[in-house]
């Protein structure tokens, strides 16, 4: 027995050793892991991160809401002054907390309202994008946690130099900090010279223009004003908060500013470079909601084509002389033809980029397609083409930057649906009760199904893409989702409309009836019905195809999944109509036919092209640039449409629904 116990306890004493161990590194492990871990748990006291102990949110008065509208989904129970229309009344926009926003990401687009605490430029022979950044300017982490630390703007100044010039990349740091000096003001600089007064300006080491052969050097200075805790809220307003870089002669993103001179001045065809900045934070005013005029009428200007590109444009196939700069000409008579038409809409029906090469920087070119729109304050929205996709920015991503535009209305639309931007917009009457009589689809018709990569590694196209299952199936299912309403509508209150209601009475009695409102559609590429044969028009008996067509070649995919006899023809207005002869969708309006701008009924329904509205995209000489107008009135009964040409001319006037249009 005695032997037993006393083997006993040698083979614990073995054991204890290595069982420590293991239950001291448990503890260890538990401790860092788990205890020492920034949470809201005890190790928050402890550690640490950089700026996180002295994080202070921005006053609220600094944090300026974005100047809008009450939105269209508003119910009609918010107190409106006597005598102001509904989508007049402002409410203020949900603050946006920019303490949460990430200090260390370049994202020009967020409302960043930290200040910059300082700046540099580096040169790097290396992509910095790739991986990590190896030429990152040098930094400790007591230096990240006072300044903030290092990010870059993801934009190459030497990207229209050459590939021995190199990555030249601005970086600077962003703090919430209280107690620093933020930048107030960015100079650039010739060598030799520098700001006066001299005080509190600091300059960059590395001339913005290294790396480029025969180019005088050219250098950044900031200034370093007071403290955020010093500041007045109007100072901390006019902050610089962000940087960026613009390619091409244009104007920069909404609410940057140019700093003369380029970094890169144009030379033949080499783009011009700018450095670009923000003071304090610009949001984007936001489109009203759709509405109806108190005369029961709506206006649609629809935008076909405009081929931009990061230079200001060559132009084509035009007896206009002189022509130089077409995206510019196209921007002025765009202008034009909105001050004519007073449009409530633009649609820009894709290939707002010219693609092939010349929309190498697609942010480039989306800072200035809606200009002449956005500059007279009208809502737009847009949908893709077969070219706007093709130097390297995704849908997605050009998405995100129209809807960081003025007055855009456009939409990403559901992810689980074949393509990017299928969404509806509806417009509302004028009248107290905001309701729904008009109905807007838009849908991507995608860009290329098939192609092959040559040996200079260009992607080469050889069929249009198309419509796909999932589309139809989202656009039945949106359709079935809208109500039937009263038709011809009838505002609730005749005081609103005076005579004009009065004679409406009178012009239709007793045809009152539930049904859907009347809608159009718009999506680029064509389908093939567009050039099938048309209906007859039993007054005349002759066919229903006005305009211009014939005079290139059909521009319908190969491939097609039945949208026009699945979608189309399938969404009725009621369920009560006999034969369902009457279609919602009235109008299907059409791009990626510059020189088609016909409009041709099949089977009911209208498929109308816009015609080439840009000086930047392929045309025919004598064959005028115009633009598509669709006028819809009697509170969206009658829908009419024509064409106004460059030169001020209105062609093909004709109804397509409504009273006077042909008969079914």
């Amino acid at each position: 027995m005695a032997i037993t116990c006393t083997r006993f306890f040698r083979a614990l004493r073995s054991t204890c050793a290595p069982i420590t161990a293991i239950v001291g590194f448990s503890f260890l492990l538990t401790w860092i892991f788990i205890l020492y871990q920034p949470s809201p748990g005890p190790g928050i006291v402890q550690k640490l991160g950089w700026q996180s102990w002295d994080v202070v949110t921005m006053p609220s008065e600094n944090q300026s809401p974005a100047p809008g509208n009450v939105s269209s989904d508003l119910g009609t129970d918010i107190d409106v002054p006597e005598g102001v229309d509904w989508w007049n009344v402002s409410v203020p926009d949900t603050k946006v907390d920019s303490s949460n926003f990430p200090l260390d990401v370049w994202a020009p687009l967020l409302p960043h309202t930290a200040g910059l605490s300082e700046i540099t430029v580096t040169r790097c022979l290396l992509d910095p994008s790739y991986g990590k950044d190896l030429c990152a300017p040098d930094s400790t982490s007591e230096q990240d946690a006072i300044k903030g630390k290092w990010v870059r703007v993801d934009r190459n100044l030497n990207l229209e130099a050459n590939y021995i010039s190199g990555w030249l990349n601005i970086y600077y740091r962003r703090t919430r900090r209280q107690d620093i000096n933020l930048i107030t003001d960015i100079s650039l600089l010739p060598e030799k010279e520098q700001p006066t007064p001299s005080d509190n300006w600091h300059k960059a080491d590395l001339s913005l223009r290294a790396g480029v052969m025969r180019a005088p050097p050219l250098f950044l200075w900031y200034r370093t004003g007071k403290t955020a805790a010093e500041m007045t809220p109007e100072e901390r307003n006019d902050l610089v908060t962000e940087i960026d870089v613009l390619y091409g002669e244009d104007v920069p993103w909404y609410g940057f500013e140019k700093l003369e001179p380029p970094t890169m001045p144009e030379r033949g065809r080499v783009q011009a470079t700018w450095l670009t900045y923000r003071r304090g934070v610009k949001p984007p005013p936001r489109a009203p909601p759709l509405h109806f005029s108190r005369s029961g009428k709506f206006k649609i200007l629809q935008v076909a084509d405009l081929h931009f590109s990061v230079s200001q444009g060559i132009c084509r196939d035009t007896d206009l002389d002189p022509c130089k700069h077409s995206d510019n000409l196209t921007t002025s008579l765009l202008g034009n033809v909105l001050s004519i038409e007073k449009p409530d809409l633009v649609v820009f029906s894709g290939d707002q980029l010219n693609g092939q090469g010349t929309s190498w920087d697609p942010k480039s070119v989306l800072a200035k397609f809606a200009r002449a729109v956005t500059d007279k304050g009208i809502p737009w929205a847009a949908i893709f083409g077969n070219h706007d996709e093709e130097d390297g920015l995704s849908k997605e991503d050009q998405l995100l930057l129209m809807k960081g535009l003025p007055y855009s209305l456009v939409e990403r639309g559901p992810k689980d649906v074949h393509g990017v931007g299928n969404y509806v917009l509806k417009v509302m009457s004028a009248d107290a009760s905001k309701t729904h009589i008009l109905t807007l689809y838009f849908v991507d018709s995608g860009s290329y199904s098939r192609g092959y990569w040559d040996w200079f590694g260009f992607f080469i196209p050889t069929e249009y893409d198309w419509i796909r299952e999932s589309q139809i199936n989202w656009f039945l299912q949106q359709s079935g989702s809208i109500k039937q309403i009263e038709r011809p509508f009838t505002p609730d209150s005749s005081k609103d409309l005076g005579h004009i209601w009065k004679e409406r009475q009178q012009i239709t009695p007793n045809t009152r009836r539930l049904a859907k409102p009347n809608a159009l559609m718009f999506f680029h590429i064509p389908l093939p019905e567009s050039y099938v044969k048309a209906d007859v028009d039993p007054r005349t008996k002759k066919p229903l195809d006005v305009g211009m067509h014939g005079l290139e070649r059909p521009g319908n995919a190969k491939t097609n999944a039945g949208f026009f006899e699945k979608a189309l023809l399938m969404a009725h207005e009621s369920d009560h109509v006999a034969k369902g002869d009457a279609h919602e969708v009235k109008v299907v309006g059409n791009g990626h036919c510059h020189v088609t701008e016909n409009c041709r009924r099949v089977k009911g329904v209208w498929l109308c092209f816009g015609g080439g509205g840009s000086y930047s995209g392929y045309g025919k000489v004598g064959f005028d640039r115009r633009f598509r107008v669709y006028e819809i009135s009697d509170f969206g009964e009658t829908i009419r449409t024509y064409k106004r040409t460059e030169k001020g001319e209105v062609v093909d006037d004709m109804i397509l629904a409504g009273k006077g249009a042909p008969p079914l």
